[in-house]
């Protein structure tokens, strides 16, 4: 009786659980739905509800360096091979260099072609707009590169940077390594403390329709249907820009390289994508793709390495908005570029880009920082896309997330640190992800079973 039951129990529970997101995700939608009503309806009352978006994405933005600092260290730490290590963060630069420069490519394509800005007319209002973005976040690239390092080896927790978070794991990730069985016991406790933030993480989901509500409702308000219209050529434009990138150049990407739909494995990440549709950010789904691409099949090692710097290195959204923005400017100034000039400040904003890196919303700081330091004269056009901006933001973020769930998958089938079956199985719906806890279905067994399969398949590389 006893083996009749444990069939009939075990696929139980994960249905229940399912069933409980499912709502929760049902509400999200409902709630920017409002979000938008109350926006358009009474905009002065949804603006004051800013505070309550900007709550929830902090809310997810605490979780991100435990989160990121666990999966690092426990993905290297596993692997007795260093040198792999190193192979996958080299494979992983290069491939998100490549695909920057593809983004940015695309991107100057397309704005020559549209030509948006043509035609509008600069007041002083608009130019103190622009001057006020360019002493926000962006770094110079010598300060950024200094910026990498914290002050403190606990302050990289409190500084609310990827990069910082990711040099302290890497360091602690391979002394770790270096230590071999006499660090299995730190391995455990980071693998305990990892499985107590994802379970925080879930608790924070469940405010995400409030987070969503007031978001949408703020940005609507303070934008309005007339900035919209006015602005509609170079939203359009950039909105297919993006598409065309993630269906055409990664969708092609993944089906000849890792034989996979991108559909399909956009429908795995679908509650993802609805996230950062609702806060505009790809940060608040940085944790939940971790989870889920380890739960894919591809190895802690890889997803451990390979998301966390996508997050700061491939983002390919960002040079888009970046390439389509600059020409729109400079088109609207009356000063339009030749392509001699356009180049040279495009890979100078490659670089500065990645001074902004980890923080939510700051394309536009970075597009004046960058204009401000190569062509100031630039400057003055950035207040014409204040008032779209949040709305640009959502196709950067969501571009953005796509190109790193994609880049995980492609550089796992590089390395060979991919399991094809349990690929195909995952996306099939045999295999469902455990929304409760964002562990896989079983915990402990299949958590520790996965080390030494990876170890296996580094021994044989």
């Amino acid at each position: 009786m006893a083996a009749a039951k444990s069939p009939d129990t075990a696929p139980a529970a994960p249905v229940a659980k399912r069933d409980r997101t499912h709502y929760l995700y049902i509400a999200v939608i409902i709630a920017v739905a409002l979000g938008i009503a109350v926006g358009l309806a009474a905009p002065d009352f949804a603006v004051e509800l800013k505070p309550i978006g900007t709550g929830f994405v902090n809310l997810i933005k605490m979780m991100i360096s435990p989160i990121i600092f666990c999966t690092i260290v426990l993905g290297i730490g596993s692997v007795r091979k260093a040198a792999k290590v190193g192979a996958v963060g080299g494979i992983a630069l290069g491939y998100f260099l490549a695909m920057s420069l593809v983004a940015l490519g695309i991107g100057l394509v397309v704005g020559n072609i549209l030509e948006p800005g043509t035609g509008l007319q600069i007041t002083d209002a608009v130019k103190d707009a622009g001057h006020e973005q360019v002493d926000a976040e962006a770094l110079p690239p010598v300060d950024f590169v200094l910026s990498i390092i914290p002050k403190t080896l606990v302050s990289a927790f409190t500084e609310q940077s990827v990069l910082q978070t990711l040099l302290v794991a890497l360091l602690a990730g391979f002394a770790l390594q270096a230590m071999g069985s006499a660090g299995d016991p730190i391995l455990r406790g980071v693998e305990h403390i990892q499985k107590l933030v994802f379970r925080i993480l879930a608790m924070v989901m469940w405010v995400a329709p409030v987070g969503a509500f007031g978001a949408m409702a703020a940005v609507t308000g303070s934008a309005g249907v007339d900035a919209l219209k006015k602005l509609a050529i170079l939203m359009l434009g950039f909105y297919v820009t993006c598409f065309l990138f993630v269906f055409i150049v990664l969708g092609a990407l993944l089906r000849i390289i890792a034989g996979l739909n991108i559909l399909t494995l956009f429908k795995y990440l679908g509650r993802e994508f609805l996230l950062i549709l609702s806060t505009s950010s790809s940060e608040s789904a940085l944790p939940r793709l971790i989870a889920k691409m380890e739960h894919l099949g591809v190895s802690k090692p890889v997803v451990g390495i390979t998301v966390p710097t996508g997050y700061s290195f491939n983002l390919d959204g960002t040079m888009i908005y970046m390439t389509m923005a600059s020409l729109f400017i400079a088109d609207a100034m009356g000063t339009p570029m030749a392509i001699g000039e356009q180049i040279p400040l495009l890979l100078f904003l490659l670089v500065a880009s990645k001074g902004a890196a980890g923080v939510t919303g700051a394309g536009l700081a970075t597009l004046a920082g960058g204009l401000q330091s190569h062509k100031p004269a630039l400057v003055d056009g950035v207040g014409l896309i204040v008032g779209i901006d949040r709305f640009m933001s959502e196709a950067r973020a969501l571009t953005n997330f796509a190109g790193n769930a994609v880049a995980t998958v492609l550089i796992g089938t590089w390395t060979k640190e991919i399991d094809r079956e349990r690929v195909d199985q995952v996306l099939a719906g045999q295999l469902p992800f455990d929304e409760a806890t964002l562990l896989e279905d079983g915990h402990d067994a299949p958590a520790e079973a996965s080390e030494p399969d990876g170890d296996k398949q580094l021994a044989k590389a």
